[in-house]
């Protein structure tokens, strides 16, 4: 009988105690809940001031996109100002996040408005090596699921070159859109692209050269590696830029590389990743462009490297002098949405120098003029080069803050060509937009 009741009396003091700890533990529950409720409004307010700004900028920047990211388009986040350190690289992490008005007025990339080579592969043949370019393996022109245009797909371990037809010259820009297919954490940490300027237009890089390379693995950051080789310098370039790049690389990354004799730029959609003041230590001996694929692998895992739209052109200095001096500049770097007046973020540069012009000098009155190349109606060229110059105008005002009484457009269509409509680098030379002073 007196061990039933301890027994009972055990039991009853047990329940309490549950009873109790439950409360307890229900009243933690209960606040953490209620934290997590202010963090989840918290989140959702910023995400919806976030969206907010970027409908404001697609406004500006896409017209008529409805505040939608274009079909396409490269996105990139990160710092566009290209705060860099004294290895030549970004302090600030690179991200494939929401288009923010900071990353595009603050884009300082400019291209050259001369160009050299042009080659989006619209003119070959499904399945064919492209035709202006040479390799010592092989690779094909393709089409890649949603993405726009064609692509050439490199094959692994291929050395390919474009024909350039002559040397570079002192000054000038490279712009092209990379894509990696079917990346995942089993990607070889060797699977690159190196970029290389070189010596001459042979299908070796053992001859003096400066290169980039691009590591698209995905279980650990590799960052972007830099080397440089001169004959006789003593004091070779040889640095690894660590960051994490794996989340752009999921998308078309747009790659653009400055050379300013000496000096060497390279970014990764609108971030500047490399800035080397005396990387090139010979520019006389540094004349041709190079790839370099390695460590994909196709037939297992279906990887590919595909590269679009090749755009090198003499130049990418300071434009901003050019205007002030002769008064009038013509640039083919401002691009646009095939068809549309919808401005692409990487020209955001050239828009940036001519706002530059305008705050220093209040007296100076601009007239944006807009050609197109011959592919359309003449009317709808003519619509759409009017588009396009408007397009500019309202950039320079609504993100840099222009006056609109300083700044008149119009629009030329097709009539007024500086080059050879029959082929696609005439037709880029073609697709372009003037600054007149009045």
């Amino acid at each position: 009988m007196k061990t039933s009741n301890k027994l009972f009396y055990c039991l009853s003091f047990a329940l309490l105690m549950g009873t109790s700890g439950e409360a307890q533990f229900f009243k933690k529950l209960a606040k953490k809940a209620e934290k997590a409720a202010e963090r989840t409004v918290e989140r959702r307010v910023e995400k919806e001031t976030s969206k907010k700004t970027d409908q404001a900028l697609d406004s500006i920047l896409e017209p008529g996109s409805g505040g939608k990211q274009s079909p396409g388009n490269p996105q990139g986040n990160g710092n566009p100002g290209g705060n860099i350190d004294e290895n030549g690289t970004s302090t600030e992490p690179v991200t494939s996040g929401p288009k923010t008005i900071e990353v595009y007025s603050k884009f300082d990339y400019v291209p050259g408005d001369k160009p050299i080579f042009y080659d989006d592969f619209n003119d070959d043949f499904m399945g064919d090596f492209p035709s202006k370019w040479n390799t010592n393996g092989s690779g094909e022109v393709v089409t890649v699921g949603t993405l726009p245009g064609k692509w050439y797909s490199v094959a692994n371990r291929s050395l390919t070159v474009p024909n350039l037809g002559k040397a570079l010259p002192e000054d000038y820009t490279i712009e092209f859109d990379v894509k990696a297919t079917n990346l995942t954490t089993n990607t070889s940490s060797s699977a690159v692209l190196e970029i290389y300027l070189s010596e001459t237009p042979s299908l070796t890089t053992n001859e003096n050269k400066v290169y980039a390379i691009l590591g698209f693995c995905q279980y650990v950051p590799v960052g972007v590696r830099v080397h440089n080789f001169f004959t006789g310098d003593p004091a070779s370039i040889s640095n690894n830029l660590q960051q994490d790049f794996r989340d752009i690389y999921t998308d078309v990354v747009h790659v653009s590389i400055a050379v300013n004799k000496n000096r060497y730029r390279l970014w990764l959609n609108q971030t500047k990743v490399v800035d080397l003041p005396q990387f090139i230590v010979n520019p006389e001996l540094i004349n041709y462009l190079k790839f370099h694929v390695k460590g994909f692998d196709k037939q297992k895992n279906q990887e590919q490297l595909l590269i679009s739209n090749l755009k090198i052109a003499e130049g990418g200095v300071d434009l901003r002098r050019k205007l002030m001096s002769e008064g009038k500049i013509s640039t083919n770097g401002i691009l646009f949405n095939s068809g549309s007046a919808d401005i692409l973020p990487q020209s955001m540069g050239i828009i940036r120098q001519i706002s530059q012009v305008l705050t220093q000098d209040s007296s100076i009155k601009l007239n944006i003029v807009g050609h197109t190349d011959s592919d359309g109606s003449d009317e709808s060229n003519l619509s759409l080069s009017k588009n396009r110059a408007e397009a500019v105008k309202k950039a320079l005002v609504s993100v840099y803050g222009v006056s609109a009484d300083r700044l008149s457009s119009e629009g030329k269509g097709e009539g007024e060509p500086v080059a050879d409509n029959n082929s696609a680098q005439g037709k880029a030379q073609n697709r372009r937009v003037e600054f007149i002073k009045k």
